[in-house]
This record gives structure tokens, sequence and C-alpha cells, in this order.
């Protein structure tokens, strides 16, 4: 197989390509990511397409030779921080390329980054979940549907675009589980819980007939258009409930994925547990969480122990 853009002329790539517009909307719909770090991403790979372009290459064609060249260009003039950055948007794009089949090779795959100190993502307190939960009008169809998403949202853990793309047939609320396809194609079993299997019972008996009005739609959670609901509406329907629920922190569907993983831990969850709720393939991924696990466990020791 021929990269899908490779066998384009190398003038035909300008530095703001698509591609790396298409990318950064990636980041945004499925992280939510502040402007600010979408900006630096953006930053990162522009500059770094428009040295490849003066080296008669491009992004999508670069390999790890090349990658290297750059990155020996950039370290001494540039902080270890910054340096990670820049890995980290060169392999969140290569990654999106080879899922899309716009490479057939990931070029970042031996590319180490420096060593540093992880950051656990902004998150949720408990009262705050409470109250984002609480936001949506129950009494309104569309109020009721949201609830549910939030509620199935927080219970599993799941990320957006798995949110969104959950079939009626994928959920069983009499065994509390949900089925989801993940990132890679790669599907799961993702318990829910009571509470979220209620709301979502109380969805499909009430509002989703409401919404549809006798319409035909395979999806769980659908429009008023009797459609998917997309991951860019939800993203902007949370933040308007956050904002309803006075929660000032940056909001996104993320946020609460962070919190579910959070209160998991700060209960006595097992972070191989996590990981597999998560649907994260190596425990590396949930080891950022490492530490409020940690802190839990000096919080019990300061408790319990004679000499805490």
């Amino acid at each position: 197989m021929t990269n899908r853009l490779g066998q384009q002329r190398l003038s035909e790539f300008k530095p703001d390509n698509p591609q790396l517009d298409t990318f950064i909307d990636h980041l945004w719909l499925e992280d939510g990511l502040s402007k600010n770090t979408l900006e630096s991403y953006r930053a990162d790979l522009s500059q770094f397409n428009a040295w490849l372009l003066k080296q008669k290459s491009a992004i999508l064609t670069a390999n790890q030779a090349e990658i290297q060249q750059y990155l020996a260009i950039k370290f001494p003039q540039s902080k270890p921080r910054s340096i990670s950055r820049l890995i980290a948007s060169m392999r969140r794009f290569y990654r999106y390329a080879l899922r899309e089949n716009l490479i057939e090779k990931d070029p970042t795959l031996q590319i180490e980054s420096p060593k540093l100190p992880r950051s656990l993502p902004k998150s949720l307190n408990e009262q705050e979940v409470v109250d984002l939960l609480n936001a949506p009008n129950i009494n309104d169809s569309i109020g009721l549907r949201d609830r549910a998403m939030l509620e199935l949202l927080y219970a599993s853990g799941l990320r957006v675009s798995e949110l969104v793309s959950i079939k009626v047939n994928e959920v069983s609320t009499q065994d509390g589980i949900v089925r989801v396809t993940g990132k890679g194609s790669k599907t799961r079993l993702v318990p829910m819980g009571e509470e979220a299997a209620d709301w979502i019972n109380k969805y499909l008996a009430h509002a989703r007939p409401e919404i549809l009005q006798k319409r035909l739609c395979d999806a769980l959670f659908v429009t008023a258009r009797a459609t998917d609901m997309t991951r860019q509406a939800f993203w902007y329907l949370i933040k308007r409930y956050a904002l309803m629920a006075g929660i000032s922190k940056h909001m996104s569907p993320h946020v609460l994925r962070h919190a579910f993983a959070t209160h998991l831990l700060n209960h006595g969850a097992d972070l191989r547990v996590v990981q597999m709720l998560l649907g994260h393939s190596d425990i590396s991924t949930t080891q950022i969480y490492t530490h409020v696990a940690r802190e839990r466990l000096k919080q019990l020791h300061s408790v319990h122990h004679p000499r805490g």
C-alpha cells in the first residue's frame, strides 16, 4: 500500500496543510485540550513540517532519521519540557495518521522522550461531579438524555468517541454492562453500575421515543434530527452544564473520564483494574494516576498506624 498523500508532489505540501488542521480538530474533540495546548501542538508540527519542506520532504513521508535530525537541531535551543511536548505532538500526530491509514508505519516508535515528572490531568471532586450530573432538566426529553449520557460517562470512564458511538443493542441495563469500541477498533465490556443503568432505562422508556418521533436510528443517544450524537455536540453540552453547575474549571468530556479513574483509586480500586476499565493497552498510560493511589495510602497510614 502506498501512502495516500505520498504520491502527491512535495510542492503541493504547505506548512499549514489540511492534515494538521484535521488532526488539531481531532485532538480538540477527542480530548478537549485547552486552546493554548492545541496552539502549541499546531506550532510544533507546523515548524517541523516547514523544516521538512526545506529538506524536500513532508510530514506524512518523514522517516525516523529525519525526525532524529530535527530533534538534534532543536535540543540545544529548547528546554527539556519543550522537547518532550514536541515529541508528544509528533507521536500523537503519527498515531492518528496511522489509524487513518495515511501512513503505513509510525516513524516515532523508536524516539525516546526526556524523563519528566508527569502531572495528573485536571479532574473534578465528587461534589462537583454530583453538581454536574444534576444540571440537566430531567423533566425535558433532551435533558433526560443528557443526564443519562453524563451518568454513563462518569460511571464507565468512557472516551467521548466511545460514548457517542454506542448502539442500542450494545447496552444491557439488566446486566449492567455496555460493549464499547475503543481505539484501534478494540472492543471491551465495561460495567455501568445501577445508577447509570437506571437513568438509561428512563431515557429509553420516555425520552428516546419522544426525541425520535417514530423515526429510526440505531444509536443509543440520538438528536432531535434522529441522528447519532456527535462528539462536538456533546463537548458543547458538557461545557454548558458545567457552567450551569457553577464549575469554573476547564471542562471537557475527558475531565469526567479522569474523575472516574481518580475516584475509583480514592475508594480503593487497583491500578490494573482502572487500566482495564479505561481501555488502556499499556499500564504505563494508567500510571499517571499512581500518585493518587500513593496519596490515598499515605492518608490510610496516617489514620490507622499508631505512629502515623
